[in-house]
């Protein structure tokens, strides 16, 4: 099938994109390249469109034959920024602009919402309980996912939003102090120094390793019913397993170096149910916190 991903040269973005490439299908990627990284892209066969989303889009994809599927990964991900202008019209005036397109093209769209729209509601988190979004992006989200509730009567195909948990493995490395928590402590860790975390370390988070999180996204292209799923892994771990586990790829024995949080906005503790994700997607994630590490280690690109 002719595939469009969005977003393609971000972190989840590149790592689907090439999935789908291996898997035989013809695949697109867009990206404003304003957060992405080139070097995601090295080993992609595909044409790059370079563009924003929230600006007129005809031009560089209506010349172009319809896409079958489109994923749409692009977003300011980046919960730090305060520019609600800037959040709001990059997450929702984009989506509106693709699913515009969709609609045209009768394209089946997968998206990516996030669990950061759960705030610190009660866990473990489903999808059928009310939103608690602490901050702009996570309110870009919410809205976001009312937005595809009111184009599904105008698409051809269910509208499928993944609620993504907290994602790690290749690809992360230019996201700087947004990759994850995984991939910053081993870059710490690997260069002598004692891992920063949280006081006490006992904060909790369902932590997903990029191939579960590819395989959600392509059992999502054949579902037959639409809505948001939760994609994490189902389970919670602390940032001390986070380090304790490091600690036993890497060859290290660092202690943690505590600090006191100071940010008021941030989850401390995040687990997804799945049950629906398992019944409508058929989603059984393959990689607990310590068989994620082990095969981010064996890639050669933790904490790199």
């Amino acid at each position: 099938m002719r595939v469009l991903v969005t977003g393609g040269a971000g972190f989840i973005g590149s790592n689907l994109a090439r999935q789908l490439q291996r898997d035989g299908h013809e695949v697109v990627v867009l990206d404003d390249f304003s957060s992405a990284h080139w070097t995601n892209l090295k080993d992609f066969r595909g044409d790059v469109i370079t563009c924003d989303l929230a600006d007129d889009l005809r031009g560089p994809l209506q010349s172009r034959p319809p896409f079958e599927v489109i994923f749409h990964q692009a977003s300011i991900t980046d919960t730090t920024v305060l520019d609600q202008r800037k959040m709001m019209r990059n997450n929702m005036e984009g989506f509106r602009n693709l699913l515009d397109l969709a609609a045209g093209w009768g394209s089946r769209v997968i998206w990516a919402s996030s669990c950061s729209i759960y705030g610190q509601g009660p866990v473990p988190m489903k999808e059928s309980q009310a939103p608690d979004p602490l901050n702009v992006y996570a309110f870009s989200k919410m809205m976001m996912e009312r937005l595809a509730e009111q184009y599904q009567p105008r698409l051809k195909h269910p509208i499928v939003g993944l609620r993504y948990s907290n994602v790690y493995g290749r690809g992360e490395a230019h996201k700087g102090k947004f990759a994850s928590m995984i991939h910053q402590l081993a870059r710490q860790m690997r260069a002598g120094n004692r891992p920063r975390i949280f006081y006490q370390g006992q904060q909790r988070r369902d932590f997903v390793y990029i191939d579960d999180l590819m395989q959600i996204n392509v059992r999502a292209m054949t579902a037959k019913t639409g809505g948001v799923f939760n994609a994490g892994v189902g389970d919670a771990f602390s940032f001390n397993q986070v380090v304790e586990q490091l600690n036993r790829v890497l060859k290290t024995d660092l202690q943690s170096d505590y600090f006191e949080n100071p940010y008021s906005f941030t989850q401390d503790w995040t687990q997804t149910d799945l049950t629906e994700s398992r019944r409508v997607l058929g989603y059984q994630p393959q990689f607990d916190l310590a068989k994620g590490i082990d095969a981010y280690h064996a890639s050669g690109f933790l904490g790199l």
